[in-house]
């Protein structure tokens, strides 16, 4: 963008624009960056967020989360299950913190990587 601004004022100096014509490019340039960098983080929202749990009692879990839903309601979503006694051991263990600014930094790839010494593990990443 600093390129096609450049032009712009290279235009103002040589008289070939107005400044009020210059402004008004100058606008454009600046909204048409800031679409893209909108479409670039809507496309990183378009990603899944994958949890895999492999047990050796062949107890296994597969689950896809699209990361708008992930991004909507992991806080709230973390406190309410953290308020069940029955989830309440399980939930308190994960670390939202990390997911959220996982998501937030638009991070891709693997995020948590576990293998318990019974042989069970645990993967969660972002595709």
């Amino acid at each position: 963008m600093k390129e096609e601004i450049s032009r712009v004022l290279t235009m103002v100096q040589e008289g070939k624009i107005d400044s009020d014509k210059a402004a008004e490019l100058i606008q454009v340039l600046k909204e048409k960056e800031g679409e893209h960098a909108l479409h670039k983080s809507n496309d990183y929202l378009d990603k899944i967020l994958k949890v895999r749990v492999i047990s050796k009692e062949n107890d296994n879990v597969n689950v896809n989360l699209p990361l708008k839903l992930v991004k909507a309601v992991l806080k709230t979503g973390h406190s309410i299950a953290a308020s069940i006694p029955q989830s309440e051991k399980y939930v308190k263990e994960i670390d939202i913190n990390l997911l959220i600014e996982a998501i937030e930094h638009e991070l891709d790839g693997q995020i948590v990587d576990i293998k318990a010494a019974n042989g069970d593990s645990v993967a969660v990443f972002i595709e």
